[in-house]
């Protein structure tokens, strides 16, 4: 329902428009947290650091009178000191932590139009990972109601309105979910009571909840994950399809002396070098930053600048169509990312059908890239191939090739194609020059599939000592397939 126009897009992540009442945000972007009653740093300057939209808890507004009243009176806006688009949460937050809140979901979604909040969020149940079934589809059946009841509440031309997705780590619920969210129409849909995952490091669990969401959803509908602020994170996310995030990383971090970068956390102090060039750390050395009497808010500002400038690397990554390079590199900083990159390509076939069929060259970034959507792809294009006559698979020209009809490049991961298509992509991919186990298993089996789907063709197959692997035993069995022992690589 929302305006929200995709520019570009690179595995199921894309670069987008989001218009709201007080002007476009551009995604994928950051929402830094606000809180109301402890601002670390000025709403005013977080445009700054290369913010476009903020998240504050409404809720928190409603029960503080002073609050309230200055944004009944003059706005959420004037409240906050930012003239720039501006999220706010129900207090599902704190029905998560406290089990109860005193305001009703038509309570608060009155209120949150009332100060003249840009996107509201209904009193979703936000519910725990690991309940039983019944209690989160209970749940989930209760979040749906407000929901809707919410959707009818707010008037059209004014507050956007977020539908959150919930279901637990339950993959059929969350999808179900997000189904029906979608009859209704919302205008952004947050994934949410997915903090406790990320905080147990439980990321793999997170590629569940993420793509079984995004499988209920129209394609275009613009989703937030609700609490992801750690820009380790963030290329993973997006390649999943997430849009919007929100962080209060920066601060809570700052608070226990923790230093963000993108491959992860350092304490303070113990760092001796600052591995930075934001203005904070070109500024003071580790041990001035330690000893500052401004400590945390230094951190804090630090911690800001590095959360943009992942993201502007994520957004480089899409528009130059390497996205998921970059996942194979993040997911290589904690063995639970390694692991939440592994359980995304058991969604290859689903980030197939949404990766464009162009882009820039493929690059071999390990084991994961054998499951990558432009192999998965080549793989169903295999049947489309139609070879007769004599063939000369080869991995590079020889003096032969003119003796052949028809000539083609093996190359792991992807396999066996027509000499023809090597400066094409994905065919132009820079590989490794000693295959993995994985990139050959992916490599042979589309070979010997395509051989089986043209079986009146006779195949010489040229080996390499590289490419040793028992699926070479499989190959050779084939009747018509001569397999040339190799020279030395």
């Amino acid at each position: 329902m929302s305006q929200f126009d995709i520019i570009h897009k690179d595995a199921a992540g894309r670069i987008g428009k989001l218009t709201t009442p007080h002007g476009v945000v551009e995604t994928p972007t950051v929402m830094p947290v606000i809180n109301p009653n402890i601002q670390t740093i000025k709403p005013s300057e977080m445009k700054d650091f290369g913010a476009e939209i903020l998240i504050t808890n409404s809720y928190i507004i409603y029960r503080k009178d002073e609050l309230r009243e200055k944004a009944l009176k003059d706005g959420l806006h004037a409240l906050l000191d930012y003239d720039g688009p501006i999220m706010t949460d129900s207090g599902s937050f704190q029905l998560s932590v406290y089990g109860e809140v005193e305001v009703s979901n038509a309570e608060i979604i009155d209120f949150q139009q009332k100060i003249g909040t840009d996107i509201g969020v209904p009193l979703d149940i936000p519910t725990h990972p690991d309940v039983t079934y019944e209690k989160a589809k209970e749940d989930m059946d209760i979040t749906i109601e407000r929901l809707k009841e919410a959707r009818g509440l707010v008037k059209e031309g004014g507050m956007l309105l977020a539908g959150p997705v919930q279901g637990a780590t339950y993959k059929d619920l969350r999808e179900e979910c997000a189904r029906e969210l979608s009859d209704v129409g919302f205008d952004v849909y947050p994934f949410g009571a997915v903090v406790p995952l990320m905080e147990a490091y439980r990321y793999a669990d997170l590629v569940d909840v993420i793509a079984s969401a995004k499988k209920g959803l129209d394609p275009v509908a613009p989703v937030h994950l609700f609490g992801a602020g750690h820009p380790m994170m963030f290329a993973l996310a997006v390649a999943l399809g997430c849009d919007l995030f929100d962080s209060a990383a920066y601060a809570l971090y700052a608070k226990d002396r923790r230093y963000i970068t993108s491959r992860g956390t350092y304490h303070i102090d113990k760092l001796k070098y600052l591995p930075c060039s934001c203005p904070v750390c070109m500024a003071h050395t580790a041990e001035e930053l330690k000893k500052a009497h401004n400590c945390t808010e230094l951190l804090a500002r630090h911690n800001l600048y590095v959360t943009f400038e992942e993201m502007r690397e994520v957004k480089q990554a899409i528009w130059e169509g390497n996205l998921l390079e970059l996942v194979e590199q993040r997911c290589r900083s904690h063995p639970r990312m390694l692991e939440a990159l592994k359980q995304m390509t058991n969604y290859s076939s689903w980030l197939e059908e949404c990766d464009p069929s162009s882009k820039s060259t493929f690059f071999y970034c390990g084991p994961e890239s054998a499951k990558r959507p432009e192999v998965l792809h080549f793989t169903k294009q295999l049947e489309r191939l139609t070879i007769k006559g004599s063939v000369l698979i080869r991995p590079y020209p020889t003096k032969k090739d003119k003796e052949y009809d028809n000539v083609m490049v093996f190359k792991p991961p992807f396999g066996s194609y027509p000499q023809d298509l090597a400066e094409v992509y994905p065919f132009n991919a820079e590989v490794v020059r000693t295959p993995d186990y994985e990139s050959l298993e992916t490599a042979f089996l589309n070979t010997i599939k395509l051989i089986e789907l043209n079986p009146e063709a006779n195949y010489t197959f040229l080996m390499r000592e590289s490419f040793e692997h028992p699926l070479v035993e499989k190959l050779a069995e084939m009747d018509n397939v001569t397999v040339v022992p190799p020279k030395s690589d």
